[in-house]
């Protein structure tokens, strides 16, 4: 067993409108910084998880994004295993 740093990363699907990241594109705009556009809002998540192997924390990270940490009908969601501490 290994305890393991697990990053997740949720972001809103392409399809959808994300109002949050209208909102920061606009505010972004209005303070000078014109050249940026598309914004998306998301959430970031760092976990350290104890599991037999790499693909395990893996797998059982997706469990919990399943579960809990994305809505599956509008979000989807990216997981990478860091190394055993």
């Amino acid at each position: 067993m290994g305890t393991y740093q697990v990053h997740i990363r949720v972001m809103p699907r392409p399809a959808l409108l994300d109002p949050q990241g209208q909102a920061v594109e606009h505010a972004l705009a209005t303070l000078g910084f014109g050249e940026v556009s598309a914004v998306r809002m998301g959430k970031a998540l760092t976990v350290s998880l104890t599991a037999p192997s790499p693909e395990a924390a893996g797998e059982r990270a997706r469990a919990m994004c399943r579960s809990l940490l994305a809505n599956p009908v509008t979000e989807d969601f990216e997981v990478a295993v860091g190394g055993a501490t």
